[in-house]
């Protein structure tokens, strides 16, 4: 199904799939329990890095370990709060609005940073 997101990805490759395990396993903590666990971040950083036609992404996630990571090997990342930023700067939401957005984030569990203020949120 091309959606969209386009065509779905895959990793055939035994190679790639063991670096990608590597990965998940020490960067995000997978365990062997949970083979799932972390599996999606690790595949998204693995192809962002050695895939060609992806070079220049965005990694966005609002993860510590994940954001230290995907810096540490030179992907662009994002969080919430730049998301945010970046519609409040096109106008597609007002600042107030994109706090309030996140705030109610926040209240259903999710864990991000926040900004001080909805001025914060303004180019």
């Amino acid at each position: 199904m091309d959606g969209w997101l386009g065509l779905p990805i895959e990793v055939n490759d035994e190679s790639d799939i063991n670096d990608i395990e590597r990965i998940r396993r020490a960067v995000f903590g997978g365990t062997e329990d949970r083979p799932p666990q972390h599996l999606g971040e690790a595949q998204t950083c693995f192809l962002i890095l050695r895939r060609p036609e992806l070079a220049g992404s965005w990694w966005v996630s609002d993860d510590k370990d994940a954001l230290r990571y995907a810096r540490h090997q030179g992907i662009t990342t994002r969080e919430t709060v730049d998301l945010v930023a970046i519609a409040v700067s096109n106008g597609d939401i007002s600042a107030s609005d994109g706090i309030d957005l996140m705030r109610q984030m926040v209240a259903n569990g999710r864990s991000l940073r926040m900004p001080g203020s909805a001025r914060e949120l303004q180019y």
